[in-house]
């Protein structure tokens, strides 16, 4: 079992119930929302997105491991979630959230932290520039999931770029375009694994 799963675990220790079972989906499977429970993740990165009615998607941000997600916390009707990379979930009803004060807590701690990532992105969005934004986004990559490579950062994903491009609302060559002058100007890097790599000091504080 992932050593990330114990977080989860160790959650509800003042319950006698069993090791609760891990739940895997490989990276872009679609995973199901249920309105009378939640998901936590153990391991992984899940993005979060809805459709605007011309079919076009809007990315609502990501669950890293120990966030919490599903439909109970939106009240959008075409709201789903996809694997970003292979993720392990673990499942916990709305019965088992409102009988432990302390589940309860760690969800409102979780969901403390996605609310301050959503309104990141709402201020991403309203940038004008659209290498602004990418930058930006970027940036709060770095914050949620960057992962330290010598003196630079790694993001812990792999993105598409038409992922960039909904989560800025642009299109995939332009996406393209930036990260190819990002990359010409010495700002970025890609690994063996094509995984983006921001270099040192060229991405510091949001807002900058």
């Amino acid at each position: 079992m992932p050593q990330a799963s114990r977080t989860v675990l160790e959650i509800v220790h003042e319950e006698p119930i069993e090791e609760r079972r891990l739940h895997f989906y490989a990276k872009g499977e679609k995973i199901p929302l249920v309105s009378q429970g939640v998901w936590q993740v153990c391991q992984g990165i899940v993005q979060l997105s809805t459709f605007h009615t011309s079919g076009e998607e809007v990315w609502l941000g990501w669950a890293a491991p120990s966030t919490f997600f599903g439909q109970w916390f939106s009240l959008l009707p075409a709201y789903q979630s996809i694997a970003l990379s292979d993720v392990y979930l673990t499942w916990f009803s709305l019965s088992e959230i409102n009988a432990s004060p302390h589940l309860a807590q760690t969800v409102l701690q979780q969901t403390v932290r996605r609310m301050r990532q959503t309104e990141a992105l709402l201020a991403i969005s309203g940038q004008r520039r659209v290498e602004e934004r990418l930058r930006q986004l970027l940036l709060l990559m770095k914050q949620e999931f960057g992962q330290p490579v010598a003196e630079d950062t790694r993001l812990g994903v792999r993105l598409t770029h038409q992922n960039l491009a909904n989560a800025i609302s642009t299109t995939r060559v332009t996406i393209t375009r930036l990260l190819n002058k990002f990359k010409q100007e010495g700002i970025i890097a890609f690994d063996a694994d094509r995984y983006i790599i921001l270099k040192h000091d060229s991405f510091n504080n949001l807002n900058n």
